[in-house]
């Protein structure tokens, strides 16, 4: 990509900057209007359902429900609290249990879940599962899909709106969105916004699983499972799109002291 095409399209990001991160503040892109995407993401979540295997019934499905709807509450009222309850409209809850070995989870725009059964041995139990259930709802509240989405739409499509996009290129449309909300590999420009992301998600789902009722301080003992798991089988932090483990846990900590006021009130 030419300096100059790159300098206009980071110029025109800013300019359109026009929605902010809860908490953070942070000024982020979003050209994509809120029912496209949610359109989007229902077609997309229940084309995933019919092709995969979903559980039901079972004890650790039943976990994820409940779960899932208490950190839903949890979401819901933090924003009816900071007067932003109109940010969750169109939301149409979902938890469903997949079975896969990946160890996965995510949430697509419109809070609809899925949680993979490989992640199950490493969350081990309720509180385990809220980190996850919490950081993931965290990056859709906080519209990072749509940020992501709307980066490549403005990096590769120019900017074209997401209902022409569709038109004229589905494929590379769908491949794109499959991509900003998490169920495809992101590599190139958009990898650093990608850590700051998960950053993010880290400090909101703290205190969406402490309004939920379960202990914040859990999340270190989670992330520290992860590492073990996962010691010497990750690239370096510079070339992944989440902190290492040893920088999550180290943020993790600077940010408890704030999510304990939510849960011991």
């Amino acid at each position: 990509m030419k300096i100059r095409n790159l300098f206009k399209i980071v110029l025109l990001s800013i300019l359109l900057a026009c929605s902010t991160v809860t908490i953070t503040g942070r000024k982020q892109l979003n050209i994509i209007p809120a029912p496209q995407i949610l359109s989007m993401s229902f077609q997309q979540y229940d084309q995933f359902l019919k092709e995969h295997k979903v559980i039901t019934g079972t004890p650790e499905a039943r976990m994820v429900e409940r779960v899932g709807r208490k950190i839903q509450k949890a979401v819901e009222q933090y924003f009816a609290e900071k007067g932003i309850s109109h940010r969750l409209n169109g939301y149409q809850w979902e938890f469903h249990l997949v079975e896969d070995e990946q160890v996965n989870a995510w949430c697509m725009p419109g809070g609809k879940v899925v949680v993979y059964t490989g992640i199950l041995p490493i969350t081990k139990n309720e509180v385990g599962l809220a980190v996850v259930l919490g950081h993931e709802i965290a990056h859709a509240v906080a519209e990072h899909g749509n940020e992501r989405m709307s980066q490549g739409l403005m990096v590769q499509l120019g900017g074209m709106a997401l209902s022409k996009a569709m038109e004229s290129k589905p494929e590379l449309t769908r491949n794109l969105f499959l991509t900003a909300f998490g169920l495809g590999a992101q590599v190139g420009v958009l990898l650093p916004f990608s850590r700051l992301h998960e950053s993010e998600a880290d400090h909101l789902g703290l205190i969406f699983m402490a309004m939920a009722g379960y202990n914040p301080q859990e999340a270190i003992k989670f992330w520290q499972r992860m590492a073990r798991m996962s010691k010497g089988a990750k690239p370096p932090e510079f070339l992944s799109t989440h902190p290492s483990d040893e920088t999550r846990i180290k943020n993790l900590k600077k940010i408890l002291p704030e999510a304990m006021k939510y849960y011991k009130r």
